[in-house]
């Protein structure tokens, strides 16, 4: 027998036809609901966003079930295993992602099937357990304030000077982000950081020729 024989004989014997009890597969399913339980609580509970997407929670409670009844599948067979990467290789998720977190959740659940699938449940409660701890933990991090956008019309085309004094005494880090000139004043748009954005505002809208002031706030991504 051949160097390659042997190889072929031990990837077929380590894929070969294995039962797997009802005791095992009922087990290993419960134990799937119950940390799937424990992620759509974990979801309901740290999510922020403005429209909570009920249906996207209940798809993460019940992925993990999916995935380990198909890891228990490919476990039984080799043609099987084939079968199931053929099927899944095309499937596509064509929902965009609107929040980065959710790939996270995205992956914990799919991470969290295949992990009970093959049986190793201690590793899955203790992820389950790390991710939760860095996820909470994670909020107490203090992060920059993002800029605010300072939007003024003026119908003075000189305005530069009496605003940027203004600027200097209520704000810090301005920067000019956009200037329109027109033939009935001058629309800028600055960028800048402030902790008394009221009075800000207030002495702009005081200033000769202003016509309107508007200070946005944003929640990007603020660099550090």
């Amino acid at each position: 027998m051949s160097f390659s024989d042997v190889i072929k004989k031990s990837v077929l014997e380590g894929f070969a036809q294995s039962d797997i009890g009802t005791v095992a597969i009922v087990v290993t399913l419960g134990v799937t609901a119950l940390i799937a339980l424990y992620i759509y609580g974990v979801y309901r509970l740290a999510s922020r966003s403005a429209f909570y997407n009920r249906d996207f929670n209940k798809t993460l409670a019940l992925m993990p079930i999916v995935t380990a009844g198909i890891v228990l599948a490919m476990q039984s067979s080799i043609v099987i295993s084939l079968g199931m990467v053929g099927a899944l290789s095309i499937v596509r998720f064509r929902n965009a992602v609107k929040d980065p977190m959710d790939l996270l959740y995205l992956f914990w659940s799919i991470g969290v099937g295949i992990i009970c699938g093959a049986r190793l449940f201690e590793i899955a409660v203790v992820v389950s357990l790390a991710v939760t701890a860095l996820l909470f933990l994670l909020d107490f991090v203090p992060a920059a304030r993002p800029p605010y956008l300072l939007v003024l019309n003026s119908t003075d085309g000189e305005i530069d000077t009496a605003l940027n004094e203004v600027i200097a005494r209520y704000a810090k880090g301005a920067r000019v982000k956009s200037r329109n000139l027109t033939a009935h004043g001058l629309d800028l748009i600055v960028e800048l950081r402030t902790d008394d954005g009221a009075r800000l505002v207030s002495a702009c809208a005081a200033l000769p020729g202003v016509e309107s002031v508007n200070l946005l706030a944003h929640d990007g991504e603020a660099r550090y």
